[in-house]
């Protein structure tokens, strides 16, 4: 993993990209970046881990379906100012790979918002794009099936590999590229020199 080059790729995609030693460093940076705004978050466990959420709601009004009724929270989140979330994976040449089950969150990195901000640990990252497109399908969305205990191939295998299934409790339903910032959206990476999320 070579987080220098990672950085050097992301810039060059057109992300503002902040490097943090610590968990804790990179939630101080958002909760001071982010004030008296409306602010998404996508399912996360980095911004779990990183307790954005109780942080960010004391000087924000914050739409987290993880905290709130689910379905008026994903909804409410998408019609925000500021959307965080993290990704599946991200390659050393740039690309951030996400899978989701709903849409809401790929969808949120697309469209809707004045400003995203990834937030990944240094485990996400991956030598190449097809390395994180692998594990994206194999070793985040297996963990995520098995967190939700949803009756999948994967799950019962272990949670080790995807068996592109079927199966109606599915959870990877769409996986998304971005090669870079959408159009008229300012995106901000925020890297972390420790392991976050699955």
């Amino acid at each position: 993993m070579n987080i220098e080059k990672t950085v050097k790729n992301l810039q060059a995609a057109g992300y503002s990209v902040h490097v943090f030693d610590t968990g804790a460093d990179a939630a101080a940076w958002l909760n001071q970046q982010i004030d008296g705004k409306t602010v998404g978050i996508g399912g996360s466990a980095t911004v779990k881990a990183l307790g954005l959420y109780d942080l960010l709601k004391t000087h924000n009004t914050v739409y987290w379906h993880w905290e709130q009724d689910q379905n008026e929270a994903r909804l409410n989140a998408m019609k925000t100012d500021v959307y965080l979330s993290s990704a599946n994976a991200l390659a050393e040449t740039g690309e951030i790979v996400n899978i989701d089950g709903k849409g809401n969150r790929v969808a949120s990195t697309l469209f809707g918002h004045d400003k995203v901000y990834f937030v990944i640990g240094q485990n996400k990252i991956t030598e190449t794009y097809e390395d994180a497109v692998w594990r994206a399908r194999n070793v985040a969305a297996p963990k995520r099936a098995a967190q939700f205990n949803v009756k999948t191939p994967c799950v019962a295998a272990g949670a080790e590999r995807c068996f592109s299934c079927k199966s109606p409790e599915r959870v990877c339903r769409a996986m998304v590229t971005l090669w870079g910032p959408m159009m008229g959206t300012e995106a901000e990476v925020v890297l972390i020199r420790e392991d976050f999320g699955l």
